[in-house]
């Protein structure tokens, strides 16, 4: 499985902790000196089940320059919302975990960590 984190965040650095304790199988994945690309996160998002807005962090200053609370939220925008998170991967919520079953966990609880763990296999 794989791990994309920003190495700042305590959600991040706490899911690697168990990740860790429990001798899980992983790779990280610096996602803001390596960004996904478009493609990619077309492919997570599919694993995931969500949409980009989904995973979006609209808190962040380069949300507001974008004015992304005010983009619409509807199939038409979409490749609109997943070019902004792959130009500003800083937008990209965190952590998130590909299990090598193929799906794919937003892991900011202990559970969802748990979670995507045991879809691994680990």
């Amino acid at each position: 499985m794989e791990i994309w984190i920003n190495p700042q965040c305590s959600k991040c650095r706490s899911a690697l902790s168990l990740l860790d304790a429990e001798n899980a199988d992983y790779t990280v994945r610096h996602y803001l000196d390596e960004p996904p690309t478009a493609e990619e996160l077309v492919a997570v998002l599919a694993r995931l089940g969500l949409e980009p807005w989904d995973i979006t962090r609209e808190g962040e200053p380069v949300a507001a320059e974008l004015g992304l609370t005010g983009w619409p939220r509807d199939p038409g925008s979409r490749e609109r919302w997943i070019a902004a998170l792959a130009e500003h991967p800083v937008l990209i919520q965190r952590p998130i975990i590909t299990a090598d079953d193929g799906t794919a966990t937003v892991a900011r609880t202990p559970e969802a960590v748990r979670e995507a763990m045991g879809r691994a296999g680990a």
